[in-house]
C-alpha cells in the first residue's frame, strides 16, 4: 500500500481526488486530508506519507511555501492544481508529477505508476524478488523501444 495525504483548500477537490484514487488506484490509501498548508505540515510530520497530493494556490501558505517549511522531503509530491504556470517551479521542487484540475483518471493512474516504478528502482536489489526482476526487465525493455 502507498500511504498518501491530500492537501487542498477546496474540500470538494479532496473528496473528488479521494474517490478517483479509490476507483482507479486502489493501492493508494489516503490517510489524511488537509485544507491548508499548516495542517499539511503537521500531517506530514505525524503521518510520514509515501506520497503527497498537493495543491499550490491556498490561502495563508501556498504549496511551495508549505514544502519549504519541511527540513526534508522524504516522500513523492504530485501537485494537483488548476494553474499551469507553476509547472517549472514544481520541477525545481522535484515533483513526481503535475496534474491539472479537473484531474483526468488516466493521468492520475500514470502519476501513481511513476511512484511505483520509482519505489522499485530505489529499493531494488537484483535476485531478491523474481517478480521485481521481471517487472523492471519489461519496464526497461519498453523504454528502449521508445527511444
Amino acid at each position: 500500500m502507498i500511504k498518501a495525504i491530500i492537501i487542498d483548500d477546496e474540500m470538494h477537490c479532496c473528496k473528488t481526488l479521494s474517490i478517483l484514487l479509490k476507483e482507479y488506484c486502489p493501492d493508494v490509501e489516503v490517510s489524511e486530508q488537509c485544507d491548508n498548508g499548516e495542517d499539511g505540515v503537521e500531517a506530514i510530520k505525524k503521518g510520514k506519507p509515501d506520497l503527497v497530493f498537493l495543491d499550490i494556490e491556498m490561502p495563508h501558505m501556498n504549496g511551495f511555501e508549505m514544502l519549504e517549511q519541511l527540513s526534508e522531503i522524504p516522500f513523492a509530491v504530485i501537485f494537483t492544481t488548476g494553474y499551469d504556470q507553476y509547472a517549472i517551479k514544481a520541477i525545481r521542487f522535484s515533483a513526481l508529477d503535475y496534474l491539472l484540475k479537473p484531474i483526468v483518471p488516466k493521468d492520475l493512474v500514470a502519476a501513481v505508476h511513476k511512484m511505483k516504478v520509482q519505489c522499485l528502482l530505489f529499493n531494488y536489489q537484483p535476485g531478491n524478488n523474481p517478480i521485481e526482476d521481471l517487472i523492471l526487465c519489461c519496464y526497461f525493455s519498453s523504454i528502449k523501444k521508445c527511444v
